[in-house]
């Protein structure tokens, strides 16, 4: 099953953000699929607030990763966007970012093929009328506890 909300606005997709990381409780893979602006980075702001960070949330297109350390909770949020073969994810050490106490927050995830774990949860983020839609789509059964979450929170 898929499932899809219309957000109007920056302050909703903050707000999306801030619901996912309610549901999340600080664990879990999460891709973030959508083209250039749409408001992958602002989500993952949105996460990170909710979790207690007040500083600059900007997308590691760079540097490929920005960890988070926070009161209760490790965030890694990944820009791939850059990346030119997903095999440069092993010289990040990249496996030891995924475990449970942990949420990963990854965009751009088709650049990793092969090399990133399977996601608990997909996110796509596409244009509707002035603001956007946002689907999630899970894929394990840690997935479909964070929809159905995400789904009784925005509605």
């Amino acid at each position: 099953m898929q499932y899809q909300r219309v957000l109007a606005d920056e302050a909703a997709m903050v707000a999306f953000g801030s619901d996912l990381a309610k549901a999340s409780k600080g664990q879990g893979v999460v891709f973030l699929q959508g083209d250039l602006g749409m408001g992958k980075t602002t989500l993952c702001r949105g996460v990170l607030q909710a979790f207690g960070h007040t500083g600059a949330v900007k997308s590691p297109t760079y540097t490929l990763v920005e960890p988070y350390e926070l009161a209760e909770n490790m965030v890694y949020h990944f820009d791939l966007y850059r990346l030119a073969d997903p095999e440069e994810l092993e010289y990040l050490g990249i496996r030891d970012y995924f475990d449970n106490q942990a949420l990963c927050l990854i965009e751009w995830p088709d650049k990793g093929a092969g090399i990133l774990p399977k996601p608990d949860l997909t996110l796509s983020i596409t244009v509707e009328g002035q603001g956007r839609r946002i689907e999630w789509q899970p894929e394990t059964q840690f997935g479909q506890q964070l929809a159905d979450k995400l789904l009784e929170q925005t509605t």
